[in-house]
């Protein structure tokens, strides 16, 4: 257990904070590997399901896949939230940066949290598709629709995460900056890979379509590389923040 002190060898509050902030990193890898195999046991992600199944086919999908459904959505509905502790010491380490107003930080948890919910919404409409698989056809069709488009489509959210991570560390001219530079050039470049998904909401063909290579694998990749990027970025930020507030690690 990784213990945070001041040079007396007693947890002070900044090493309580800090310590808790640990917890929170060192919990990630756990997460990801949780939501990971959820990811891998929905049928519908491996191929993804295309828009333009025939309705029928839909149906089948929800009747044949019934159970496997409902148990990937049911974790999801439990721990996909877990994922945003993490977004939050994100936040806790914007709002270490003395030089700028802390409005990209609150701004950041708000755009968070309205992501949090669009995902959640898109489990809920997945499970009430397979909830009553036998009902009318094009009923589970057009829940399908919109368990697709609530998870693939509304990204300004995301693109927002990360424009205001970006603006953050550029607004952050100390010369001990928490961030570095580059890990904004990593936000831009990762909402421009994300933002076309947005379009998945028009197109049923084609890379753009909610299946396509940009609006789910390149859209879906980028951001988990981003997450493993501030995995580390982060370690390094708590360490930097030990150092400022005088504290030592121990091992115990």
């Amino acid at each position: 257990m990784r213990i945070v002190l001041d040079d007396a060898g007693e947890l002070t509050p900044a090493g309580s904070a800090l310590r808790a902030q640990q917890v929170i990193l060192w919990s990630a890898p756990f997460v990801a590997a949780i939501l990971l195999i959820l990811f891998v046991a929905f049928p519908g992600f491996f191929p993804p399901m295309s828009p333009t199944m025939p309705t029928v086919e839909v149906q089948d999908f929800y009747l044949d896949h019934r159970a496997q459904v409902l148990f990937s959505m049911v974790g999801f509905n439990l721990c996909g939230i877990l994922i945003v502790p993490f977004q939050v010491l994100i936040m806790a380490q914007m709002m270490r940066m003395k030089n700028q107003s802390h409005i990209f930080a609150f701004s950041y948890l708000t755009a968070v949290v309205a992501g949090a919910t669009l995902f959640a919404l898109s489990n809920i409409f997945f499970s009430v598709a397979a909830f009553r698989p036998e009902q009318d056809a094009s009923i589970v069709q057009m829940l399908n629709d919109l368990a697709w488009i609530t998870f693939v489509a509304p990204i300004g959210m995301t693109v927002g995460e990360l424009a205001l991570v970006a603006l953050a560390i550029l607004f952050d001219k100390g010369p001990d900056p928490v961030l570095p530079r580059w890990v904004a050039y990593v936000s831009v470049a990762t909402a421009i890979a994300v933002a076309p998904a947005a379009l998945a909401a028009v197109f049923t063909e084609g890379p753009f379509a909610w299946n396509g290579v940009i609006s789910f694998w390149l859209r879906n990749a980028s951001y988990a590389a981003f997450l493993i990027t501030m995995f580390f970025v982060m370690r390094t930020a708590l360490r930097q923040q030990a150092d400022e507030d005088g504290l030592i690690e121990t091992t115990a």
